[in-house]
């Protein structure tokens, strides 16, 4: 059974502890463990890994021909776009490397050059949400653009996001077919954004991605097979990262202004985690031990799991509520939130 803990928009603020001192203590208990030190080994195969996967996917597009069973190979792939940005998502935490230029190098090679993300759009929307998990005001992972997030967002929608958000959680899956779409129309819109620090560099990876993945699709395939792959590839790819990062935080407490939580509450309060092993550690990429990432960013995904005992039976000794919950668990949770957070549109609140 998941621990008890409060999962709704409308639940009450929880109390906050002693500032500052409850994480301090966490951290030196995993640092004594040497969890936060680098896997250089680890993220060499696991980049060998996706590489390969990547490289051999291309192979396997002119390799099969004109066929229609191109299109489980464009399910393929959509699998390895997502661990190019979950490997991307690691670069920017500086799991992989402590220090920023090849971080920024590599989450650059990764996200716009082979998947075709702008990696300073995105770094720049990730770090906002790290630091205000789930709080209405500026976690922009939960401001109103088309869904509603909580009761008080709903009594407020206005045009699409009242639309929407009188069906959202019938919608949440269709809307989520776009999401590689949407992704690619954001990366170039920031482009000429005051907060993208290297425009032309990224500008310009991105273009060489999309040329070279539009050109090897359409000269492998006629033209009617090659749209239908790029269809199924981006929609199942928008799927595939919202299946990844929805249950992290969506369904679980959101955070108001007058709240006062100290860092380590604000970030357990905020986060589930989700149980299954190395199957579910290698799909989601080391996210589903969401509590400890957003406690520890840069700490590399193989020690997520050791982490997750530790900060557990440290939440235990505190009092602090941990959540916990397999993964379809979490997305029922997901649908009844939106559900909920809909009543206000439905019910004319």
């Amino acid at each position: 059974m998941p621990t008890q803990t409060v999962t709704t928009a409308d639940a009450p603020a929880p109390q906050a502890g002693p500032a500052g001192s409850d994480f301090a203590r966490l951290s030196r208990r995993m640092a004594a463990e040497g969890l936060l030190d680098r896997r250089p080994g680890y993220y060499a195969v696991r980049t060998a890994l996706v590489l390969a996967a990547f490289l051999g996917g291309w192979y396997a597009l002119f390799a099969l021909g004109d066929t229609w069973w191109q299109l489980g190979l464009a399910v393929a792939m959509s699998v390895v776009f997502a661990q190019v940005a979950l490997l991307s998502h690691d670069l920017a935490h500086r799991q992989v490397f402590s220090r920023r230029l090849p971080s920024e190098i590599g989450g650059r090679i990764a996200a716009n050059l082979l998947m075709g993300m702008s990696y300073g759009w995105w770094m720049n929307k990730h770090t906002r949400h790290h630091a205000n998990p789930n709080h209405e005001e500026r976690d922009p992972d939960v401001s109103p653009d088309l869904l509603v997030w909580s009761k008080e967002q709903a009594r407020q929608a206005s045009g699409i996001a009242r639309f929407i958000g009188r069906r959202q959680a019938f919608l949440f899956v269709p809307l989520l077919l776009l999401e590689g779409l949407n992704l690619s129309y954001n990366s170039f819109r920031a482009l000429r954004g005051p907060t993208m620090k290297r425009p032309v560099l990224e500008g310009v990876l991105l273009v060489v991605h999309f040329v070279a993945y539009f050109g090897l699709v359409f000269a492998a395939l006629p033209v009617g097979k090659a749209v239908v792959f790029l269809a199924v590839h981006q929609a199942l790819l928008g799927v595939y990262l919202g299946a990844v990062f929805a249950p992290n935080h969506k369904g679980m407490l959101m955070v108001t202004p007058e709240m006062k939580l100290d860092f380590l509450r604000r970030q357990v309060l905020t986060s589930r985690n989700v149980r299954g092993g190395l199957v579910i550690d290698s799909v989601m990429g080391g996210l589903n031990y969401q509590v400890e990432h957003h406690l520890f960013p840069s700490m590399p995904t193989p020690a997520l799991g050791r982490a997750a005992r530790i900060t557990r039976e440290f939440c235990a000794e505190e009092g602090i509520p941990y959540y916990e919950v397999g993964l379809l668990r979490s997305y029922r949770e997901i649908f009844a939130h939106l559900h909920r957070t809909g009543e206000p549109i439905r019910f004319g609140e």
